[in-house]
């Protein structure tokens, strides 16, 4: 735990124990001023023969016992407000630090997976990094933070007031501390090993809840379309009730001994007065001794319930801090880079793949060997092939989301290196083939990530006329660019989604662009006119495309093939029909050509 705490983090812990030290003094101040109260109460002539009494009694210049009880009885609640005054701005304290503990946790938590290769993310189950992110850090604030916190000062609070009770009576003292204390250290190593088992199973079924739930919402349209709605909630279930399960395990364990104990409490206290009776003391004796027991008493069960119950929630916890201690890179914290802050890398004379060789982990053989391509400026090209040629691969290493096992990412005969990865990432605006859009207004969309107050609305609008939506923004949506989108864009349709994306690659007015499969979900009349742009587009810019579709790329300037993670053929479309059987063959799938003559008019 004390791993996933900065060094600042660290001190604050250390800054509490003074507070918890003190506050735990007071509360046993205020349970040892009973016992002076109470021994007036029996017998008024303890004023004369107890000395601090006596002292208090002459010094104040009372002139009669009821005066003087009143008076001793006022301080006692005095002491009273401020034990429970110290208790409660204790609690406050320890409360601010475990809740600030969450806040910074799942700060880091979120930083450390942004921050992380593209690779990281090709094997994570997003819903399952959400769950670490807000479910797991809450489990470790509440169950071992919070409870830590507990366990600290209630155990300071408890051996203080063991010290009392042994000053008031050793013997009584040892026997009821040992008989309480006992009892809840026998019950823990009992139920430690079902502590331990039960925190593995709320983790693994939160993240089960937070995988249905996540992809049970996501799927909503076809999940209604095929009627699925009760299968979803089948498997939403079993990990929805396993957690629960899991939940109140910890909560009954810890629970438990309370019951037990309080019942032994009060027994232990008629046992003190019928001893004490037995032995012939009068009520004078007793009453002291037992008032202060009783309210020992008051305080240390909950104080002994609460080590038990921390104790039980750390133990319980103990898998969510395994989680996060696993997730966070140890002494590593990631560099934030201000993209507005770095110089863009320039694309002057030629982007280059050098005798790349790249490997997915897990994979048996590299997807690309040797590879090298080479694209010049101000052109446009494509990449075509069946799926599974190295296309997608070979344009994320060209986006810098991929790093080469081997070979370089070259820039004007540059290589990029981390060092100068954001300066390039810079200059490139990329249009995924599914579009991912935040629920908020289509200006938000348009210049993704950009702060309300910092947005170009004049960038906004030039990329949305180069990506030919601002007619149906301006003239058909009620707000304008203000109209928001809905969650992922459901008010939109797949082509309207597609030019938004188009549109957000060009707000920064890149030099090179980048499509992959960008306009797959457009209809025909919208490809051309999309496609017009970027043909328009790509005499001052790069334009590097994927497409299955050959009627996307008859345009392109020069179109490379690629089969198995090699370029089988480069060309325009034309040389290819001509020279390409593999081409052809790729060519009659989608546009059924018949006579190349009529292709190459």
């Amino acid at each position: 735990m004390l791993d996933l705490m900065a060094p600042a983090d660290r001190r604050r812990l250390l800054w509490l124990l003074p507070i918890v030290i003190v506050n735990a003094v007071i509360q046993v101040i205020g349970i040892a001023s009973i016992m002076p109260f109470l021994a007036l109460v029996g017998n008024p002539d303890t004023i004369s023969t107890n000395a601090y009494l006596r002292w208090a009694f002459e010094t104040f210049r009372f002139s009669d016992a009821n005066s003087f009880l009143v008076f001793v009885g006022l301080g006692v609640l005095g002491v009273m407000i401020v034990s429970n005054t110290m208790a409660a701005f204790t609690q406050l304290r320890l409360l601010h630090f475990s809740w600030d503990m969450n806040h910074l946790l799942a700060v880091r938590m979120l930083r450390e997976y942004l921050y992380k290769p593209y690779v990281f993310f090709l094997d994570q189950n997003t819903s399952g990094l959400a769950k670490n992110i807000l479910g797991e850090v809450r489990q470790v604030v509440t169950g071992y933070v919070m409870s830590g916190l507990s366990l600290a000062a209630h155990g300071f609070s408890a051996a203080l007031i063991l010290a009392l009770l042994i000053v008031v009576n050793p013997t009584l003292a040892l026997v009821s501390f040992g008989l309480l204390g006992g009892s809840y250290v026998l019950v823990f190593r009992l139920v430690r090993s079902r502590l331990t088992d039960a925190g593995r199973r709320r983790s693994a079924a939160d993240k089960a809840r937070y995988k249905t739930a996540n992809e049970a919402l996501s799927g909503a349209k076809d999940i209604k379309l095929l009627g699925k709605e009760a299968a979803f909630l089948r498997r939403f279930t079993n990990p929805s009730r396993n957690y629960g399960r899991a939940m109140a395990r910890q909560q009954v364990i810890g629970l438990i001994p309370r019951y037990v104990l309080e019942t032994l409490a009060f027994g232990g206290l008629l046992l003190i007065v019928l001893v004490m009776l037995v032995q012939d003391q009068g009520l004078g004796t007793v009453l002291p001794t037992l008032g202060v027991y009783a309210f020992a008493s008051y305080r240390l069960l909950p104080a002994l319930q609460s080590i038990f119950g921390s104790f039980s929630a750390m133990r319980f916890s103990a898998t969510a801090v395994e989680v996060l201690h696993s997730d966070l890179e140890q002494g590593h914290m990631p560099q934030e880079t201000d993209r507005d802050e770095i110089e863009t890398m320039p694309l002057r004379h030629r982007l280059e793949l050098r005798n790349v060789g790249f490997k997915y982990p897990g994979a048996s053989k590299p997807l690309l060997d040797g590879f090298d391509l080479a694209i010049e400026p101000n052109t446009t090209v494509a990449l075509v092939g069946a799926t599974g040629s190295g296309k997608t691969t070979a344009v994320d290493l060209l986006l810098g989301l991929l790093e080469p096992d081997s070979g370089n990412l070259m820039v004007d005969g540059v290589p990029v290196t981390g060092a100068t990865m954001s300066a390039w990432q810079k200059n490139i605006g990329y249009v995924p083939q599914v579009i991912f859009l935040a629920d908020d207004t289509v200006a938000a969309n348009i210049a993704f990530g950009v702060s309300r107050d910092a947005i170009d609305h004049e960038a906004v609008v030039r990329a949305a006329k180069q990506a030919n939506i601002h007619t149906f923004i301006a003239e058909q949506m009620p707000q304008g660019y203000d109209t928001p989108v809905g969650e992922r864009g459901i008010r939109l349709s797949g082509g309207q989604r597609q030019r938004l994306g188009i549109a957000r690659a060009l707000y920064h007015d890149p030099n090179v662009l980048i499509l992959d499969e960008a306009t797959s979900a457009l209809d025909n009349v919208t490809e051309e006119s999309v496609f017009a742009a970027v043909k328009d587009i790509g005499v001052h810019k790069t334009v590097v495309m994927i497409a299955h579709r050959m009627s996307t790329v008859r345009e392109c300037d020069k179109i490379h093939l690629l089969d198995e993670g090699r370029i089988l053929a480069s060309g325009t479309f034309a040389e290819l029909l001509n020279t390409s059987p593999a081409f052809r063959a790729l060519a009659k799938v989608d546009v059924d050509i018949t006579d190349t003559e009529s292709v190459m008019a």
